[in-house]
């Protein structure tokens, strides 16, 4: 596993980690805030699961992004790192 996740670092930081550091959240923070726990959000951001929402979490989000005035276009299409460089 150690092996994995050390490629995975190489590839650059996970999408769904820059837009939880544009909220300025902790991984704890940002979970609270969409309804999961810190240690999913942290798989997540290691490629270790691939990120699906609730409509309760994408509501959150939502509202978390028009915080910044944002809106649900601006989120990538894949918030997988690996994904995101294939």
């Amino acid at each position: 596993m150690a092996k994995q996740r050390k490629e995975r670092e190489e590839v650059g930081v996970a999408p769904l980690k820059q837009l939880r550091d544009e909220f300025g959240m902790s991984q704890e923070e940002f979970a609270r805030q969409i309804g999961t726990s810190a240690r999913t959000v942290s798989r997540w951001e290691a490629g270790d699961n691939v990120p699906t929402f609730t409509i309760a979490q994408m509501k959150a989000i939502d509202r978390l992004m028009r915080s910044k005035g944002k809106t649900l276009e601006d989120l990538p299409d894949q918030f997988s790192a690996v994904a995101t460089q294939q």
